[in-house]
């Protein structure tokens, strides 16, 4: 009986080793984002001050829906995925505040020479895929024009689990809240750069998704298309 017991208790042992262990490759694929092999971008170190005032930031902002033809510049995009999620700590502390600091956001730039995924650490970009996708991504938005023209639209996704960790239930609050948060920062800095910028929310989560292909677990929360203003 007593060899038997041992037997037994070894099994559920190495049963729950094994799921374990199948769980951990499991959420390293949900995490997991191809990127394309010898295509990481060291973006320029970003400036941390500059010609505009916060106030006259506040003061100026406006959505912005019709850009010039003009693309942004390498320093515009480092400086606007910067503001968003840039670490500005050596403890990793970032432009946004995070609950917990599990930091659950991730933002991508879609541009007219493909897709970039913006990594915190050491400020880099990764192209994860080649090739113009925002008339896709429009029509993933209800054809919104600001979608379609802007020189580069910022996505704004979500790893939920990264919050629930800790705080379940409650993380979709705090996410959604930190996503709003990022969004503000990269709507400023776009008026202190001299561009425009607009948020938006009206789009098919799916669609998203499928479009940039984006892990199931990365939940697409908000669009920021960004250029340089057209003449009114």
């Amino acid at each position: 009986m007593l060899a038997g017991g041992i037997a037994v208790r070894w099994s559920f042992l190495a049963l729950g080793l094994t799921v374990w262990l199948l769980s951990l490759v499991a959420c390293e694929g949900k995490e997991g984002v191809r990127e394309i092999a010898g295509t990481t971008i060291e973006l320029p170190v970003p400036r941390t001050s500059g010609p505009v005032p916060l106030e006259r930031a506040l003061a100026e902002r406006r959505s912005v829906r019709a850009f010039t033809d003009e693309p942004l510049s390498l320093e515009e995009l480092s400086q606007l995925l910067w503001s968003a999620q840039g670490i500005t700590a050596g403890w990793g502390g970032r432009t946004a505040p995070s609950a917990g600091a599990l930091y659950p956001l991730e933002v991508y730039a879609v541009t007219p020479q493909g897709l970039y995924r913006y990594v915190p650490e050491g400020h880099r970009a990764l192209l994860l895929a080649t090739g113009d996708l925002r008339s896709a991504l429009a029509g993933a938005a209800l054809e919104q024009e600001a979608v379609r023209d802007a020189p580069t639209v910022l996505v704004i996704a979500a790893v939920f689990e990264r919050t629930e960790v800790k705080y379940g239930a409650r993380a979709e609050r705090y996410v959604h809240l930190e996503a709003g948060h990022a969004a503000q920062n990269v709507l400023l800095q776009a008026v202190g750069l001299g561009l425009g910028a607009v948020p938006i929310g009206a789009f098919s989560d799916r669609d998203v998704q499928r479009i940039l292909g984006l892990p199931r677990d990365h939940a697409p929360l908000y669009l920021i298309p960004v250029g340089h203003p057209a003449p009114e």
